[in-house]
């Protein structure tokens, strides 16, 4: 069997049919029927993601979540729930779910939204996640503050909006490498699709004014791929 999946499901007919839909998939499956006997065998068992259902008996699933919290910060946690109050989506998404499904669901949206956060789970952290200030040439670039800075003869600052940021941020992160479009459309926009990339060429283009100061810093458009950002005095192909 592939990946282990803890299932908390008090409805025991619905939960032996996902049981068997998942274990179908390739899924290796422990369900339990109440929070407590979830709590149980997630302290006995050793899983890569937790399906737990709201209203249980004995231990709802948000209590279960924050107990599994406890022992384990970076576990998955999806929850299902007949329950579609906003208030009761944002209780599971501060206790730390990593998906929120609403009953009825279809099996198949289930088992796409369980693969996406397994691969996201399961990838090799990037250093460079963690970087959050950069060298652009002469300019330097705070990116919690969203501030480019200009160092050179006329010094300056553009306060630059979230997606502005979030775009720089990513140029900056493979400086001198082509940054895919679908790449940036799929983080920044959620979507990659005519009206959004045609969204991302005006963002490209205010970048491209804000660095003008510095003719070393150049982005330029790789056709059919994305774009990269340049800087000249480090680029061994200039």
């Amino acid at each position: 069997m592939g990946q282990k999946i803890l299932l908390v499901e008090d409805d025991q007919n619905f939960g032996d049919v996902l049981k068997s839909y998942l274990e179908m998939n390739d899924f290796d499956i422990t369900l339990a029927t109440d929070g407590e006997m979830g709590f149980q065998k997630f302290s006995e068992g050793d899983f890569d993601v937790c399906i737990f259902d709201v209203m249980m008996p004995k231990k709802d699933g948000f209590t279960l979540a924050k107990e599994v919290r406890e022992k384990d910060k970076e576990i998955p946690i999806i929850f299902l729930t007949a329950k579609t109050l906003k208030e009761d989506v944002l209780q599971g998404f501060k206790i730390g779910a990593d998906d929120y499904i609403t009953k009825p669901f279809n099996s198949e949206e289930l088992l796409l939204r369980l693969q996406a956060i397994l691969r996201r789970s399961q990838a090799t952290p990037d250093p460079k996640e963690d970087e959050t200030e950069f060298i652009i040439g002469k300019y330097s670039f705070n990116y919690p503050l969203r501030i480019l800075s200009y160092n050179g003869d006329e010094p300056g600052q553009e306060k630059l909006s979230p997606k502005e940021a979030h775009l720089l941020r990513m140029f900056c992160m493979k400086m001198n490498e082509v940054l895919p479009r679908s790449e940036a459309l799929e983080k920044i926009w959620g979507e990659d699709n005519y009206f959004t990339a045609r969204s991302m060429d005006v963002f490209v283009t205010k970048l491209r004014k804000y660095l003008a100061k510095d003719k070393s810093i150049e982005i330029v458009n790789i056709h059919g791929n994305g774009f990269r950002l340049i800087d000249k005095s480090t680029d061994t192909l200039y």
